[in-house]
């Protein structure tokens, strides 16, 4: 196995300034790393760099709150507010019913991407609460809907540190990194210029602004780690692991990409060849991690790579790295249909927004318009205003005419309209386009309860 070359090859073509790998396979660790770490310094990318993991934490969040429930201290399907009694939402009646388990599965219903900095002392988390009590909004009945949800992983964050009687962070060290022998991690910036620190790049320059809110830290926002580690992690899942964490509670909408098909408590689980790997992608700004395990092949990949522009590296690495040890396949992403395109429906044209963007989707005769406006912190990092024409999929799914940063994008329309979901849910605006009944609030994914 050319891991280097690979890597290396991948990193060119892509352009990708620096890469490092990690693969452990039946009891042996291989590992490789390429590029530089920062464009404006050209210090080499090494094994042993620590990028920023991003959302691949939340495993790590999934793992403690699984640890609480083994040792009695919590039941999945209890209300939130049991355990962590200041926890709020705007609606009084989600805050009352949200359960541990819809915030495990991104069912809880409220917005998910609120990024609000409150600070770096040790109360950010709670004062992440009070802020999401005036301002999380409800799009959905708890439960109803899935929607990618980083609020609620800060919210399960907070919930661990009360229940263990410390910090988010030192709850994760003393009950899952030093446990499991993980020492190149840093969840501080003081703690990762320690090591060979990975900066992000977005267009090939170097992000100006290197880590997320504190707030954020349970969902992904801090977290850096150098491959190895997640392979030692994910060690856990071969040897047995919580097995409620790897078992199907929910299938996810949309098209299945790269296998994608449904959620346990933290991580995806995926469909390769009829073969299931678990697994989470991270990305942060500017850097952006994978990592699978696959159990039936005593199989565990890391990728971590320092550029917005990743997804094409990360899947020729990984196909190869999958197929060169276990034969298997994985399914590629999707690619517009060779049928003639079909307008779009007006019923599904107005506006959509979450806290992230608004879409204004406008109906065309090969299928829709999407414009993309930044709002929140989206804005704040210069992220500027596209429009992609989307032509049918299938069903009520819709992909991009021409690849976005060398794939398609996918957007699939739910209850008639009153959703746009993405990986995340937007709400149509009231007003905007066909009006669509509130009795949408009642259907959705099940949540598996």
């Amino acid at each position: 196995m050319d891991l280097h070359g690979w890597i290396a090859e991948a990193a060119e073509r892509h352009a990708v300034p620096g890469v490092a790998v990690a693969v452990g396979h039946r009891g042996e660790l291989f590992e490789a790393a390429t590029g530089v770490v920062n464009v404006d310094t050209g210090v080499a990318t090494t094994p042993d760099t620590v990028f920023q993991i991003g959302s691949v934490t939340k495993v790590w969040t999934a793992v403690l709150v699984m640890q609480l429930v083994e040792d009695g201290l919590v039941d999945l399907d209890q209300p939130v507010r049991r355990y962590l009694p200041e926890f709020a939402v705007v609606d009084p009646a989600a805050t009352a019913t949200v359960t541990v388990r819809q915030l495990l599965l991104h069912t809880g219903g409220f917005e998910g991407d609120l990024f609000e900095d409150t600070g770096r002392g040790d109360d950010a988390l709670g004062r992440y609460l009070a802020h999401l009590g005036e301002n999380a909004e409800q799009i959905a009945s708890p439960g109803a809907l899935y929607s990618y949800c980083n609020s609620g992983f800060s919210v399960l964050g907070a919930m661990v540190a009360r229940l263990r009687g410390g910090t988010w962070e030192s709850v994760l060290r003393d009950r899952l990194l030093e446990p499991r022998g993980l020492r190149h991690v840093a969840l501080f910036p003081e703690e990762a210029i320690l090591f060979r620190a990975a900066a992000g790049h977005i267009g090939g320059a170097v992000t100006p602004r290197w880590q997320l809110p504190r707030s954020i830290g349970p969902a992904g926002a801090s977290p850096c780690a150098a491959p190895r580690e997640l392979v030692r992690f994910g060690r856990m899942f071969l040897d047995g692991g919580p097995a409620a964490m790897t078992t199907a509670q929910l299938d996810l909408p949309g098209v299945p990409e790269r296998g994608a098909r449904h959620r346990g408590l933290g991580p995806v689980l995926y469909d390769w060849d009829g073969t299931t790997a678990i697994g989470h992608d991270g990305d942060t700004m500017g850097q952006a991690t994978q990592w699978r395990v696959v159990p039936d092949h005593d199989l565990v990949v890391a990728i971590c790579a320092n550029s917005a522009s990743y997804r094409g590296l990360f899947d020729e690495v990984l196909d190869r790295i999958v197929h060169e040890l276990t034969g298997l396949r994985i399914p590629a992403r999707p690619v517009p249909p060779a049928t003639p395109p079909r307008p779009g429906p007006e019923r599904f044209a107005g506006r959509y927004r979450f806290p992230l963007a608004t879409y204004d989707v406008v109906a065309t005769d090969d299928g829709f318009d999407v414009t993309s406006t930044p709002r929140g912190l989206a804005a704040q990092l210069g992220e500027g205003t596209t429009t992609e024409r989307y032509v049918g999929l299938g069903g009520d799914t819709f992909i991009t005419a021409e690849p976005v940063d060398g794939d398609h994008s996918t957007l699939t329309f739910l209850d008639g309209g009153r959703y746009l979901y993405g990986g995340r849910v937007a709400v149509r605006e009231p007003g905007s386009g066909v009006a669509v009944g509130e009795q949408a609030l009642d259907h959705g994914v099940d949540a598996g309860q």
